[in-house]
């Protein structure tokens, strides 16, 4: 394994037990997984750097609020006085609530769903600031919950839901902002296609003082036809300068 592949492969490690112990790891955590790798100071520096700016903690749990904005914050006030609605759950009730939902007890489910809905909100918090809204990433929360209160039956033991409803709750969030991030990615590379062609079109266009062809553009400037005609079809056939 090459030095990068093991890098970026204990790095996700760090995370992974970062999410376990509470989204913090130590120092000395930090520094034995990356042993192998014999990094200076600089570069533990800079790992300890993309650990907090992931909302890492190194040594102790950020606090979460401090990366929200202030239209999160009224969002998430008005999404909590919503929810205190609800009735509240002792911890046996909770128990007791999560046996029958293993059983498939579907009014269990639906109360559990409820039970949980502040811890939701407690991992959105920790996943806020990574170009989504919170909004969003509590409703994924909610849909991984409910998806996962149906699934406790495979469990052994109602000491097991916290673990698997926790884990499920992050994967759809992470997944979530993966796509996110893989479509804006997508969309810039659709606005830069749009932009290169509609640019020398522009050039061209005022050259001859009328519109141009696709294949025109694509002799005057190199590009296929292929590739001008999907940025065409991409701006929703709204190239002024191309016929």
């Amino acid at each position: 394994m090459n030095r990068e592949v093991l890098f970026a492969k204990t790095l996700e490690e760090v995370r992974a037990l970062a999410k376990e112990q509470g989204n913090c790891v130590s120092e000395e955590q930090v520094k034995d997984a990356f042993a192998a790798l014999d990094l200076d100071n600089e570069q533990l520096q800079m790992v300890f750097d993309y650990l907090v700016k992931h909302k890492v903690g190194i040594g102790q749990p950020v606090d979460p609020d401090e990366y929200l904005t202030e239209e999160e914050r009224d969002y998430l006030q008005d999404y909590l006085d919503e929810i205190a609605q609800l009735p509240s759950y002792t911890q046996g009730e909770k128990e007791a609530c999560t046996i029958s939902a293993m059983a498939g007890d579907m009014d269990a489910q639906n109360r559990l769903v409820e039970m949980y809905l502040p811890a939701v909100i407690d991992v959105a918090k920790l996943y806020a600031g990574q170009g989504v809204l919170l909004e969003d990433l509590i409703g994924e929360g909610n849909l991984a919950l409910a998806f996962g209160t149906g699934m406790l039956g495979s469990l052994e033991t109602p000491a097991e839901a916290d673990g698997m409803l926790g884990k499920m709750i992050m994967d759809a969030m992470e997944e979530y902002i993966q796509e996110h991030a893989a479509n804006e990615k997508a969309d810039l590379k659709i606005a830069d296609k749009v932009n290169k062609v509609t640019e020398k079109a522009k050039v061209l266009s005022e050259e001859l003082h009328r519109k141009v062809t696709v294949q025109e553009l694509a002799e005057e400037t190199g590009m296929s036809v292929k590739y001008i005609e999907e940025a065409v079809r991409m701006s929703g056939f709204q190239i002024e300068y191309i016929e």
